[in-house]
C-alpha cells in the first residue's frame, strides 16, 4: 500500500505549491544578489507567499473561481504599482520579475487541474529562462540580419507549403506527386539547415576535421570542393584537410541511410549494415590520417574555415527541385526502354551531381524498382560520387593532398565493390 494514499490530496497540493513558489523565490533572490539590484519587490519569502495565496483564494471557491480573480487583479494592482516604482527609482524597464510573480500565483490551479509534466514544465521553464539572461543575450549577438528570414523560410517550406501541396499525380506514368516532391526538399532542407545552425551557433570556431563532418551533413560534395581549393589558396594542410573531406564522406553514408528510413524504411533496413560499414571505415581512414599528421601540420596552426553556404537559398532550392524532377523522369525513361541495366549505368552516372535528389525518387519508390536493385543502385551512386570527390579534391588541391585522398577513398571504393558482390 502506498502511504502517500492516507495523506490528503489537499494537503501534497499545498506542499508542492508552497515548494515550487519558494523555489522560484529562491532563484530570484540569487538573482538579486548576483546582480545588485537597488530597486525589487520580494524575493523567497514574498514569492513564497504570492504561491500560497493563490491556493487559498483557489481553495475557497474552486468551481467559479471568484475570489482567485479577485485576488489577481488586486495582486496585479501591486505589482503595476511596484513596476512603476522601479522605473521611477532605476529607469528600468524589464518585466521579468512582474510575469514570474503572475506565474507563481498560477500555481495552484495548474497544480490541480494540469497532469504533473506539465506543472514541473512549466517550473523548469521559468527557472532557466530567468537565469540565462547572459547566455541569451552572447546568443543573439551571433544573429545577422537574414537569419530570422532564413528561420521564417524554414517554418515556410516545412509547415506551410507542405501542408497546402496537391497529392495528386500530375505526370502520366510518372509517380510524382508534388506533395512526394516538395516532402523531399523538406527533409533534405531540414538536414541541411541542421547542419547550417550547429555551424553557425554551436561551433562557429570550428577547426578543419569538425568542419568536415557537419559539412558532410550538408553536403560531402561541396565540402570537397570548399576544402580542397582552400589548399592552395589558403594554405590549409594537406593531410587534415584530407581528414575532414574523408570524414564529411562518412557523414554522407550515415545523411543517406538516415532519408532511407525516413521515406522507405525496408530500404532503410537493407542499407543499415552496408552503409554502416563504410561509414566506421571512411571515419577510421580519416580519424588515422589526422592523428598520424596532426602533431607535424599544427605548427602551421589549423584553420578554421568560414561558415557554409546558407541551405535555405532560393537558387539552391531551384536548383534541387530542377534535380529532382529531371532525375525522376529520366529514371523512368531509362527503366522502361534499358531496365535494370540502364539503372546500373545510371547510378554510376549521377555521381558527378548531387545524388541526393537521384536516390530520393528511389526511396519514395517512384519507380517500379526491385528492392535488391534500389539497394545496388544506392550504392553504386555513392561508389561514382566518392570517386569524383577524389577526382575534385585530386584537381583543385595540392599535390601533398592526393596522395592521402586517393588512398582513403581507394579503400572505401573497393570495399563498396565488395559490399556490391555480397548484397
Amino acid at each position: 500500500m502506498n502511504p502517500l494514499d492516507n495523506i490528503p490530496q489537499d494537503f501534497l497540493n499545498f506542499l508542492l505549491t508552497a515548494l515550487f513558489a519558494l523555489l522560484i523565490g529562491l532563484e530570484q533572490r540569487r538573482h538579486h544578489e548576483q546582480e545588485r539590484i537597488r530597486y525589487m519587490f520580494g524575493t523567497d519569502r514574498t514569492f513564497a507567499l504570492i504561491g500560497v495565496l493563490g491556493f487559498v483564494l483557489y481553495f475557497l471557491d474552486k468551481e467559479r473561481m471568484l475570489f482567485f480573480g479577485i485576488g489577481g487583479l488586486t495582486l496585479s494592482l501591486f505589482l503595476a504599482i511596484a513596476y512603476a516604482g522601479k522605473i521611477w527609482k532605476e529607469g528600468q524597464f524589464g518585466m521579468t520579475s512582474v510575469l514570474i510573480a503572475l506565474i507563481t500565483y498560477c500555481l495552484a490551479p495548474l497544480i490541480y487541474t494540469q497532469p504533473p509534466w506539465l506543472v514541473l514544465l512549466i517550473l523548469i521553464t521559468v527557472l532557466i529562462l530567468a537565469e540565462i539572461k547572459e547566455n541569451l543575450i552572447a546568443f543573439s549577438e551571433k544573429f545577422d540580419k537574414n537569419e530570422f528570414i532564413t528561420l521564417a523560410k524554414f517554418i515556410a517550406i516545412a509547415g506551410v507549403i507542405l501542408p497546402l501541396t496537391p497529392q495528386n499525380q500530375v505526370i502520366p506514368g510518372l509517380d510524382l506527386t508534388p506533395y512526394k516532391f516538395w516532402l523531399a526538399v523538406v527533409a533534405v532542407s531540414a538536414i541541411s539547415y541542421a547542419s547550417y545552425l550547429l555551424k553557425k551557433f554551436a561551433f562557429p570556431e570550428a577547426g578543419l576535421f569538425l568542419t568536415g563532418v557537419l559539412g558532410g551533413l550538408y553536403s560531402s560534395t561541396a565540402t570537397t570542393f570548399s576544402l580542397a581549393g582552400k589548399t592552395k589558396t589558403a594554405g590549409y594542410p594537406p593531410a587534415l584537410t584530407a581528414s575532414a573531406i574523408l570524414i564529411a564522406t562518412a557523414m554522407m553514408y550515415l545523411r543517406i541511410l538516415a532519408l532511407a528510413f525516413l521515406f522507405n524504411a525496408p530500404l532503410g533496413k537493407k542499407l543499415l549494415l552496408p552503409f554502416l560499414v563504410l561509414s566506421l571505415l571512411t571515419a577510421a581512414v580519416s580519424t588515422f590520417f589526422y592523428f598520424q599528421n596532426r602533431d607535424k601540420e599544427a605548427r602551421h596552426g589549423e584553420p578554421t574555415t568560414e561558415n557554409q553556404p546558407n541551405p535555405l537559398e532560393f537558387r539552391t532550392a531551384l536548383l534541387f527541385a530542377f534535380l529532382f524532377v529531371f532525375f525522376a523522369a529520366l529514371t523512368h525513361y531509362v527503366l522502361k526502354f534499358y531496365g535494370s541495366n540502364g539503372l546500373t549505368v545510371l547510378s554510376f552516372v549521377v555521381g558527378v551531381t548531387d545524388i541526393d535528389p537521384f536516390l530520393l525518387n528511389l526511396f519514395q519508390g517512384k519507380q517500379a524498382v526491385a528492392e535488391h536493385l534500389a539497394v545496388m543502385a544506392t550504392i553504386q551512386a555513392t561508389i561514382s560520387n566518392s570517386f569524383l570527390k577524389a577526382v575534385y579534391g585530386a584537381i583543385l588541391g595540392t599535390p601533398a593532398m592526393r596522395r592521402y585522398l586517393w588512398m582513403g577513398f581507394g579503400a572505401v571504393i573497393m570495399l563498396s565493390f565488395v559490399i556490391l558482390m555480397l548484397v
